[in-house]
């Protein structure tokens, strides 16, 4: 009997080589991403996500070798966040993983056992899954990180914006938008390409093509491969350029080519409806907390060693107050760490995140964010009703409107900086 070979063969090839050979099918590189490689099989899985992504919402499925084209550039764009993560010691370790997924779980009204078999009925191995779920994790705390804890949002705009009429009483639109994103430094026929892609899908929009399936084609926005709707947004969440062109149009309606630094943007409108800020009342939480900064002196571990030794200490009947006076990096540290009555958005998403999870009167776990660690303590909390809430409301959304532009530039960015070397024609 002949000896057992084994080939390694194109995907979906095979060779044999007379009787005994075995045939083994293997991955292919598709993209090279910087030093790491994406492959055929991974192409495959996203691709079969998303059309069954795109066939549970009802949207027209875009040509095949579109959706291919298109979902490697944006496995590309996540590789990248994922990369820069990494280097720069982002990590979601499995108890924090755990938690995302049960929370997933419930909101698909099972448990944790239950989801995951439903998820390997419908042939989405949980392995995969989870890594999946630890890459987006990953990809939006880089963006609380990079982009979103750095929008700042002035007294001035807020009274400017107070005194608008859009904050006086705005309606809210349910939009569509389509993005092509636009190289750093590109060139004069590169923007003409684009720019002529963006008239062309104004111009299959209004012959009545299906607004979901040009967006999971062509748009380069986070929500393109799930169709683009932006859902109802009120006129001062939206980005500046898309709260300028909204109200010109009327449901129904796509706009002209839309121009920013990101790229060119279409935008439809779907439906409109009354709406205005309200000042509804919003939980507010009184906390304190001990900051220990790292530095070339102080690493991330010893930050933290030292903040889970003045845990201890309180436990066992330390005065919280006292050891922020000797030991926080904070300018809190002369008030005994108290930062007062806090509402969300106040403080950093990692800060939040943390203070949101504890009762009144306890502790956290160190936690930390982008000006070091901390442990927090919850004193109290409260429903806010004053006035103070509508200056809330409005920082909050002219926050959201700027980190939705800044995120877009930021990312623009990150690809133009990468080093892609595309490999798929060569597979055909």
């Amino acid at each position: 009997m002949a000896a057992t070979a084994f080939w390694f063969a194109p995907a979906g090839e095979a060779f044999a080589q007379g009787r005994g050979t075995q045939i083994v099918e293997v991955d292919r590189i598709i993209a090279v991403v910087n030093d790491e490689v994406i492959t055929q099989h991974e192409l495959k899985a996203r691709i079969s996500t998303v059309e069954r992504q795109l066939r549970q919402q009802g949207t027209q499925m875009p040509p095949r070798d579109v959706l291919e084209k298109h979902i490697l550039e944006r496995l590309i764009v996540d590789r990248v966040q994922i990369q820069f993560a990494k280097e720069t010691g982002l990590r979601i370790d499995d108890v924090q993983l755990d938690q995302t997924l049960v929370r997933i779980a419930e909101g698909n009204r099972m448990d944790l056992a239950q989801f995951r078999a439903s998820l390997e009925q419908d042939g989405v191995p949980w392995s995969k899954f989870r890594e999946d779920i630890r890459d987006e994790i990953i990809i939006s705390r880089i963006r609380e990180r990079e982009v979103d804890s750095k929008i700042v949002v002035s007294e001035g705009e807020i009274d400017n914006f107070l005194e608008s009429a859009g904050a006086a009483g705005s309606e809210e639109y349910s939009l569509g938008h389509i993005l092509l994103r636009v190289p750093e430094q590109a060139k004069p026929e590169q923007l003409a390409r684009l720019q002529a892609r963006a008239e062309e899908i104004i111009s299959q929009l209004r012959r009545g093509a299906d607004f979901g399936q040009l967006a999971a084609s062509y748009s380069d926005a986070p929500d393109g491969l799930s169709g683009g709707m932006m859902g109802w947004r009120p006129l001062e969440r939206l980005p500046t350029l898309y709260a300028e062109a909204a109200p010109k149009l009327r449901p129904g309606e796509v706009s002209e080519v839309l121009r920013s630094p990101a790229g060119y943007h279409v935008l439809k409108l779907f439906e409109r409806r009354g709406g205005a800020i309200k000042a509804e009342p919003v939980e507010q939480t009184h906390a304190r907390h001990i900051l220990i900064k790292t530095s070339e002196l102080v690493s991330e571990a010893e930050a933290k060693r030292r903040l889970v030794g003045l845990k201890e200490r309180i436990a066992h009947g330390a005065d919280f107050a006292e050891l922020a006076r000797l030991h926080s990096n904070d300018l809190s540290a002369t008030k005994g760490g108290d930062l007062g009555w806090l509402s969300p958005g106040d403080t950093v998403p990692e800060f939040e995140r943390a203070m949101n999870g504890l009762k009144p009167g306890e502790v956290g776990e160190p936690v930390k964010s982008p000006f070091g660690w901390h442990l927090i303590q919850v004193m109290a909390r409260r429903m806010d009703t004053s006035k103070e809430r509508v200056r809330q409301s409005a920082r909050m959304a002219l926050r959201e409107r700027k980190a939705d532009e800044a995120y877009q530039d930021w990312l623009r960015q990150m690809r133009d900086r990468a080093y892609v070397e595309y490999r798929l024609e060569d597979n055909r």
